[in-house]
């Protein structure tokens, strides 16, 4: 098996060479054969699910032999890695899993919330410690460690607090 250099000038030439061993096989049925041509006749499905339903037909063992899976990826203007994916969420996961955008399911909450945030903007506009002109974001963390608005907080967390809210030190 050819290894793919971590260039990205590299990989699209050698994606031809890749010989991946054939581990999901793909037999549609009359029904499915005919949702997927609709799919890729419909104005309204995007371009990556196109090349997915044409991956899949063309993989498909109950209309004869299928192509290798290097010249799916060259005839559908992909990488072979997205032919094997494709295939292996067939087999596993069914045909609606295939055909559907994969969405994201958990994401982090915000470290800092709009209370905490309005704090920190009443500290900013405040008066600079003494002998000190100007508030800088170093002094800023420090303070709000200190005060304990929050136990920690990175410059750019707080720095992009002021930003949101066009706040200059200035």
């Amino acid at each position: 098996m050819a290894k793919l250099k971590i260039n990205r000038k590299y990989i699209q030439k050698e994606d031809a060479d890749i010989e991946m061993t054939q581990k999901y096989f793909v037999k549609l049925t009359e029904s499915e054969q005919n949702r997927l041509q609709e799919l890729i006749n419909s104005r309204n499905a995007s371009k990556s699910i196109k090349k997915r339903a044409n991956i899949l037909l063309m993989s498909d063992m109950s209309a004869g032999n299928p192509a290798k899976q290097a010249e799916i990826a060259k005839r559908c203007g992909v990488s072979v890695v997205t032919v094997y994916h494709t295939l292996r969420d067939f087999a596993c996961n069914g045909l609606t899993y295939t055909l559907t955008y994969k969405r994201k399911k958990t994401t982090n909450p915000p470290i800092v919330t709009s209370e905490m945030q309005a704090r920190i903007i009443a500290l900013a506009c405040s008066e600079p410690p003494k002998g000190f002109a100007r508030w800088t974001v170093r002094m800023l963390t420090e303070k709000i460690i200190e005060l304990g608005i929050l136990e920690k907080v990175s410059r750019e967390t707080v720095r992009q607090t002021l930003k949101k809210q066009n706040l200059s030190l200035i």
